[in-house]
């Protein structure tokens, strides 16, 4: 795992010292050297041929009410991964995409190609990505920006001519620079969207050979959708959303384009079989609809933060998110269950479990493991209020990092040969409240997602899609799966003395910016 992009999405305080140090600054020729030369001639990949359109599938299928939202839910990374290379392979209009990490790593770079080829065939591509994220050289992006039919703002970027300027900045503005873009949107001709909490890197999609995230996306087709795309717009034209400038040589663009598709045709990177099963599904929206797992939904709601969050002065002030997560638990009557990989509580939030348990709700948690965990900041932090959530009646599961279930998600064949080996780390943050409401987005229940970083969820409504992903979520507490805290005792000790003291030491750092 890219130690770097832990470090910077565990404690954005530190950040300052990663721009001194030059993280994410790491241009893309050090990376595809070894694919220099001609696209056309390293690489055999055809232009896809649209025998139905996105829209005809979701006509076919029957999806005909615009008014109406459907829902499928993406559990396991490959399928995930899949589907948003089918998706690009089918656009006929537009790709919308917002991350807060996309990394030049294999997935990256691989999905990279699919939105340069896309861009290829007339379709607009819009990119936002989060500044502090940002795991590349400007120049790099600059060149995939100059593509006539994609265009890349960054979020939130720290001003500054070199690393000294931009600490001085922070220093001034500490508030401003760790208000961060958390949300994960992915929309497609305005018709069919992804969020929920894969950023786009290897780990998300259970391609890394040390560390995966067990994570969890909703794909939707419809109003949904389109609900998310004017989500997508107000980011794009805020002034908090920064145009690339500068000329760029067309001839580096057209070789940097190159030498991507040269890379994602190499079998080393990205198996032919695995391109074989994508482009061998026709008709995926039928396909879906085929499985029973597209769930026609009672009502949805997609709430964003707006960009900037809040101008409290200071590290509270809430936001839209926060609010739509409040009321939602404080309108249960019978349980509530959550996965959230980060689980620092205010006394708000505790105040908020407390109240429903003290009301007959059966509020169950699943979170991080000091042995599964990615983030010990994170987890000091959870440590610190540990005690007093499970004394408040809340019934606390901790990830294991080598859970049972993950041969049941990782369906990627690059580690069922692997032997799955990599730690399985919680990521997903999800909730099903009463049997039939089902959340799922970027929201962690931290301070920093209450109160700082925009978040994005969306808030569904449907029994049968509810029992689906609620029976998932049970699963995952069994004893093969996950540990049970209580009061008397807890799994730290699994972690072993070396993290354990790493973990002690950042008891340094305030709640209110974990």
């Amino acid at each position: 795992m890219d130690i770097c992009r832990s470090a910077c999405s565990g404690l954005v305080l530190g950040l300052s010292i990663g721009l001194i140090s030059g993280c994410g600054s790491e241009g893309l020729d050090s990376r595809l050297d070894a694919y220099a030369g001609s696209r056309a001639a390293d690489c055999n990949v055809e232009t896809v041929q649209l025998v139905h359109s996105i829209e005809d599938q979701r006509n076919a299928a029957g999806l005909l009410d615009s008014a109406s939202t459907w829902a499928y839910v993406l559990e396991e990374g490959e399928e995930a991964v899949f589907s948003r290379a089918w998706l690009s392979d089918h656009s006929t209009r537009s790709i919308d995409i917002q991350y807060f990490i996309f990394s030049m790593d294999n997935v990256g770079l691989i999905a990279l190609d699919y939105l340069i080829r896309a861009a290829d065939r007339g379709v607009q591509v819009r990119m936002i990505v989060d500044d502090i994220m940002l795991d590349v050289a400007l120049e790099d992006v600059a060149a995939l920006n100059a593509h006539p039919n994609i265009e890349i703002r960054i979020y939130n970027p720290t001003e500054g001519k070199n690393a000294v300027q931009k600490v001085v900045n922070v220093a001034r503005d500490f508030q401003g620079f760790n208000q961060r873009m958390h949300n994960k949107t992915f929309v497609v001709d305005g018709q069919i969207a992804i969020t929920g909490g894969r950023n786009i890197a290897d780990e998300y999609f259970d391609y890394d050979q040390e560390y995966n995230f067990r994570d969890r996306d909703v794909l939707l087709i419809g109003a949904g959708a389109e609900a998310i795309a004017a989500s997508f717009d107000a980011f794009w034209d805020h002034p908090l959303a920064q145009p690339i400038d500068g000329p760029v040589e067309a001839e580096r663009a057209a070789a940097l384009y190159d030498q991507i598709g040269a890379y994602a045709c190499d079998p080393e990177n990205f198996w032919p079989e695995i391109r074989a099963l994508i482009d061998g599904i026709p008709d995926a929206i039928p396909h879906i609809l085929a499985s029973g797992r597209l769930h026609e939904l009672e009502d949805f709601r997609f709430v964003s933060d707006a960009p900037g969050k809040n101008s409290s002065g200071d590290f509270s002030g809430g936001g839209a998110s926060t609010d739509a997560l409040l009321a939602t638990v404080q309108g249960a009557r019978e349980s509530v269950v959550i996965q959230s990989p980060y689980l620092v509580l205010t006394e708000l939030g505790l105040g908020l479990f407390r109240d429903a348990v003290k009301r007959g709700v059966d509020v169950t948690i699943l979170t991080n493991s000091l042995c599964s965990t990615d983030n010990l900041e994170a987890f000091n932090g959870y440590q610190r209020i540990r005690d007093d959530l499970i004394a408040a009646g809340v019934q606390v599961y901790e990830y294991r990092p080598d859970a049972a279930i993950r041969k049941q998600l990782i369906t990627a064949e690059k580690q069922k040969r692997a032997g799955y080996v990599p730690v399985f780390g919680l990521h997903a943050k999800s909730m099903v409240v009463d049997h039939r409401t089902v959340v799922i987005g970027t929201f962690n229940l931290d301070p920093r997602s209450a109160n700082l970083n925009t978040e994005c969820v969306a808030i569904m409504e449907s029994a049968p899609m509810a029992s689906q992903v609620e029976a998932l979520m049970l699963e995952e507490l069994a004893p093969e799966n996950a540990w049970h805290t209580t009061g008397d005792w807890n799994p730290d000790g699994e972690a072993g003395r070396w993290k354990r003291f790493q973990c002690w030491l950042r008891g340094i750092v305030p709640t209110s910016i974990l």
